[in-house]
């Protein structure tokens, strides 16, 4: 079944299905789940990147959960790391819960303010 949104709904997530490879920027105040490949950066109020998903580029975002592959910083308030997660970069973030078994291979810079 099929989930549509329609003109009295404000908020949808913007969803990159597996097998999809999109070369861009999102900027969104909503949800953002890719579980295909992104090449470019991304600004939304909760990143998903799913197992199989992966990003190359910046997440400015202001909560992430990580299954999949980061290649890039990423700005969050609050980070969510999950067993077979893979990242290279810089994490800034200023809440952190890591599952066992991930491949970070980040620097992790615990942020001063506090991101709204």
């Amino acid at each position: 079944m099929l989930a549509f949104t329609n003109a009295k709904e404000k908020q949808s997530p913007t969803i990159i299905g597996a097998g999809c490879r999109l070369t861009g920027n999102i900027k969104t105040d909503h949800t953002v789940q890719i579980h295909g490949d992104i090449t470019g950066d991304i600004t939304a109020d909760i990143v998903i990147i799913g197992r199989g998903g992966r990003v190359n580029g910046r997440i400015n975002a202001n909560e992430l959960f990580l299954h999949g592959t980061l290649d890039g910083p990423a700005s969050v308030n609050i980070a969510n790391v999950f067993s077979n997660a893979q990242m290279r970069g810089v994490l800034e973030y200023n809440t952190l819960n890591i599952s066992a078994n991930t491949g970070l291979e980040c620097k992790l810079a615990k942020r001063k303010d506090k991101k709204k």
